[in-house]
């Protein structure tokens, strides 16, 4: 008789600065102004992995996801602590994903090399545009150039590449946006994530929009240059296996993502960082303390940087295995949706925007688009 294995756990770890705030980031993120606290963050960061370890007990590791911010701006020495501290911590699965997020600026390429020894084997590259102008617009501190050797460089330091795009930007045409998504395929990416432009609240773009500097994109024109990401990566060879992320077959798909996308557990260290941990069958959520020198006191008084430990409802729990995993074509076991009403879902099925079999749901192609209103029918 043999023992059941561990249950697999990814692990997020939030480093918050940037070199400046883009207009459309609502993530928590900051200047590195004061000094020596990025010091006194990466120490408290390995504290506080430590003291969750303990709690989240015996995990397989199979994903490190350094984020942010723009975690490519710490020293590389401390990804290699950061990666090695998990690594003792629990065992880790021969195919471990290491990705560490990163702009295309020449000062950061000039670091790949040192972040691949430190043990990064998956880049995740803010490109966001190849464009000048459109960069400019975007608040980013790249330029298209940059961006090209950067991404060229990176294919050749890691295994795996994934480049990052936004699309309706003010002024986009579909003609154009394919033309700029087949550019970066030919940069040499396994994994391309084309984001929508969205306004979030208290951004620098909202404030924009509201005074009238730019207008964005009408939906239907969002809905089109959809519909151009797709038709352009899946004739490059990229399955969309979620609703942003395009992976060149099975094993360039984000490991790390999936565990979200999964219902697996994670832990997330660092300002701000959720986790979801499944002691006794019951699903925990987490989250740390989103200011950092709160982060940091928290980890100074009680060993881990949390702010919030709750126990979701069980229909809470499904509500969120929905969610995410209605996102990608593996869809979601019904079973673990019981909790919830699916009161809508025969009405959905029929008219093409969710199916079922073998005892999975799954958002159809028509049902992608319009997703989070299919979930909000779906969910009662």
């Amino acid at each position: 008789m043999t023992d059941e294995p561990a249950p697999p756990l990814g692990l997020y770890v939030h480093w918050p600065y940037c070199a400046r705030i883009c207009p459309y980031c609502d993530f928590n993120v900051a200047l590195d102004r004061r000094a020596g606290e990025a010091e006194a963050l990466f120490e408290a960061i390995l504290r506080d992995l430590d003291a969750q370890a303990e709690a989240a007990g015996p995990h397989r590791l199979v994903s490190i996801f350094l984020g942010g911010g723009t975690p490519s701006l710490m020293r590389p020495e401390w990804a290699a602590k950061i990666v090695q501290t998990a690594r003792t911590l629990w065992p880790a699965a021969p195919d471990l994903e290491v990705t560490l997020e990163a702009n295309p600026t020449d000062a950061e390429a000039a670091r790949f090399e040192a972040f691949a020894a430190a043990g990064v084997n998956r880049l995740s590259l803010g490109v966001q545009a190849l464009d000048d102008g459109a960069l400019a617009f975007l608040g980013r501190n790249h330029s298209a150039e940059e961006a090209v050797r950067a991404a060229r460089l990176a294919a050749r330091r890691f295994p795996r590449l994934s480049l990052d795009l936004i699309y309706a930007r003010p002024g986009q045409t579909e003609a154009g946006w394919a033309e700029e998504l087949k550019a970066a395929v030919a940069l040499g990416p396994e994994h391309v994530s084309p984001y929508q432009l969205t306004i979030e609240p208290g951004t620098a773009f909202d404030r924009a929009v509201n005074r009238g500097a730019f207008v964005p994109a009408d939906p239907d024109l969002a809905a089109r240059l959809y519909e151009t990401t797709q038709q352009v990566l899946t004739a490059e060879g990229f399955e969309a296996y979620e609703v942003s992320n395009h992976a060149r077959g099975e094993a360039a798909r984000s490991r790390h993502n999936l565990v979200y996308w999964r219902g697996q557990d994670y832990l997330g260290v660092g300002p701000g960082a959720h986790g979801r941990l499944t002691p006794s069958g019951s699903r925990l959520a987490t989250e740390a303390a989103r200011a950092i020198p709160d982060y940091l006191a928290r980890v100074d008084e009680t060993g881990a940087g949390l702010s919030l430990i709750e126990t979701l409802t069980p229909e809470e729990a499904a509500e969120e295995r929905l969610l995410m995993g209605l996102r990608t074509l593996e869809g979601v076991p019904l079973a673990e949706l019981e909790p919830l009403p699916l009161a809508k879902l025969a009405d959905l099925e029929q008219a093409g925007f969710v199916r079922t079999a073998s005892g999975r749901l799954y958002a159809t192609a028509q049902g992608r688009p319009v997703l989070d209103r299919v979930i909000q029918e779906l969910a009662g």
